[in-house]
């Protein structure tokens, strides 16, 4: 494994999940494979690689030893990770923009279901002290 020579992975360009499967490619391992390594159910893994969810402090170390990259790569893109691919398609500007605005609307509906779920809470507090 090598520190890519350009900002392929960047925290700006690339997300954990997006790092974490072209790790887990270059290692030549599939979702499931990994999962089994780890100790982790396939939808584990799955949510990582999509952002839905982050490992845990001793799941993310195991995940870089297993992988053959850095913590510091898994978590920002810089220091020992993978290279970048070898051919990299012309990117519509469009289709960027796109892609950054779901990210902002992913992180939106986390924190708007954070935020749902401390409201449930409430409620159901409120409804065990009325009875």
């Amino acid at each position: 494994m090598t520190a890519p020579s350009d900002d392929w992975y960047s925290a700006e360009s690339a997300t954990f999940g997006d790092r974490v499967e072209a790790a887990r490619s270059a290692a030549g391992m599939t979702q499931g494979q990994l999962a089994k390594r780890l100790g982790v159910k396939l939808g584990t893994l799955r949510g990582w690689e999509e952002d839905v969810s982050e490992p845990r402090a001793n799941k993310l170390q195991m995940l870089a030893g297993v992988l053959g990259v850095s913590l510091t790569w898994l978590l920002s893109g810089e220091g020992d990770g993978v290279a970048p691919p070898d051919e990299v398609p012309e990117v519509d500007p469009g289709v960027l923009s796109a892609l950054q605005e779901m990210r902002e609307i992913r992180s939106q509906m986390t924190g708007m279901a954070d935020r749902l779920a401390l409201l449930e809470k409430r409620l159901r507090t409120a409804l065990k002290e009325s009875t």
